[in-house]
């Protein structure tokens, strides 16, 4: 069962996420690529808009990891790559949509650019799945 590590040695985290994550590896590791928040069909959703971005980006997080045999709640750690640190508290108030305690370890930076110009955010992640 995954585990959320906190510490009185550290700052309680600003955002959604975890200090740190454990979980007894006994599965099957996933390593989701980034995502972003292209859609299904090809479209990019919410030019311009970071929440919905976010949530694009997510239920593609949530897609790929039920192709995979699991769910978001399997993700130990996600890596957060986006165009404006500003947008920080729209992207966490959309996380705490999609990740409930115990939530992942997490790293968001800024970036100058991403593959397309229209991209605000990109997701990856890595997940254990339980076996059986």
């Amino acid at each position: 069962m995954k585990q959320q590590i906190t510490s009185d040695k550290l700052a309680k985290p600003n955002g959604h996420f975890a200090q740190a994550t454990a979980i007894e590896a006994k599965g099957k590791l996933v390593f989701v690529s980034g995502m972003t928040a292209r859609a299904a069909d090809g479209s990019i959703a919410g030019i311009g808009d970071v929440e919905v971005q976010t949530r694009q980006v997510c239920e593609n997080l949530k897609a790929a990891m039920e192709a995979a045999g699991g769910s978001l709640e399997d993700i130990m750690r996600v890596d957060v790559y986006v165009r404006n640190i500003e947008h920080f508290p729209a992207i966490h108030k959309v996380r705490a949509e999609y990740f409930k305690a115990p939530v992942p370890a997490s790293t968001m930076v800024e970036v100058a650019k991403m593959v397309s110009p229209e991209y605000l955010i990109e997701i990856s992640a890595i997940a254990v799945l339980p076996e059986g």
